[in-house]
């Protein structure tokens, strides 16, 4: 994918499942996606149920800079999380993990932050890794913060950088604060001229969402505010030539939102 002189080429890092009822619902109804097609590379969803979830990031190579935005899951296979192939896929596109010059966080769930580090070691030696500072306070220096997750982002102290506002991270990749999801969730917008692509991270798990105004992740810390968020960022792009992809989406594919009648769709290119 091109957005100008810009690159961004999705990296796969693996796959987790969940029951579909279970993590995206909407309040009041059943079964809210009996209205929507079975099928991985169409809503996520298979005949059992279960919303496949792709794992990994997206590797935006833009002027002199190499960057990361998330860094999959790892080594974690759990029987619902299973990772990686992160390494593998960047080697693929003729990147080690040296040739890294900045990685980027959407947030700091541990499905995003895999390959941020390897047993205490910093994995992208050569980068500075960005995340909002909201995020950092949340999941690593609050007195409640999972052990887990200080034990995994601790090491990356000393070449952090927080940022507290929207903020250019590198030419025509810029951050948009989107809380809800977690407190310091962000969007990144890579733009080139008049052409314009958003990643979402998970302020969208599933393309259904887009569909959905009032659907809820379970995994929301704020879901009045990510439903909000998410929202607005549907409604700003549809029927415009904004592309869009989420962390989870089939294929770690982008799209455009598209209205028919009223109602929002996301159409896969």
């Amino acid at each position: 994918m091109r957005i100008g002189d810009i690159e961004i080429l999705p990296v796969l890092d693996g796959t987790g499942r969940e029951p579909a009822a279970e993590v995206l619902t909407r309040p009041g109804v059943d079964d809210p996606w009996s209205c929507h097609p079975v099928g991985i590379d169409a809503s996520g969803v298979d005949h059992d149920g279960i919303l496949h979830l792709p794992l990994g990031g997206f590797l935006v190579r833009t002027g002199e800079r190499v960057v990361l935005v998330d860094a999959g899951v790892g080594t974690i296979d759990n029987g619902k999380y299973a990772g990686g192939g992160f390494l593998d896929a960047l080697r693929g596109y003729g990147v080690a993990p040296e040739d890294v010059t900045d990685v980027v966080f959407t947030h700091l769930h541990f499905d995003h932050v895999g390959w941020a580090t390897k047993k205490g070691e910093v994995v992208f030696g050569n980068a500075t890794y960005r995340v909002h500072a909201e995020d950092w306070a949340h999941f690593v220096e609050s007195a409640d913060a999972e052990a887990g997750a200080v034990r995994k982002l601790s090491p990356l102290a000393s070449r952090l950088e927080t940022f507290t506002s929207d903020v250019t991270i590198a030419p025509g990749l810029d951050a948009r604060h989107t809380p809800g999801h977690t407190p310091g969730s962000t969007v990144y917008v890579v733009s080139s001229g008049d052409e314009r692509a958003l990643l979402l991270g998970d302020v969208v798990h599933s393309v259904v969402e887009l569909a959905e105004p009032d659907w809820e992740a379970v995994f929301d810390v704020d879901p009045v505010a990510a439903r909000a968020a998410r929202n607005a960022l549907a409604d700003e792009v549809a029927d415009t030539d904004a592309l869009v992809v989420g962390a989870h989406f089939p294929g770690l594919r982008f799209g455009r939102v598209v209205t028919t009648g009223g109602n929002r769709a996301f159409r896969a290119i």
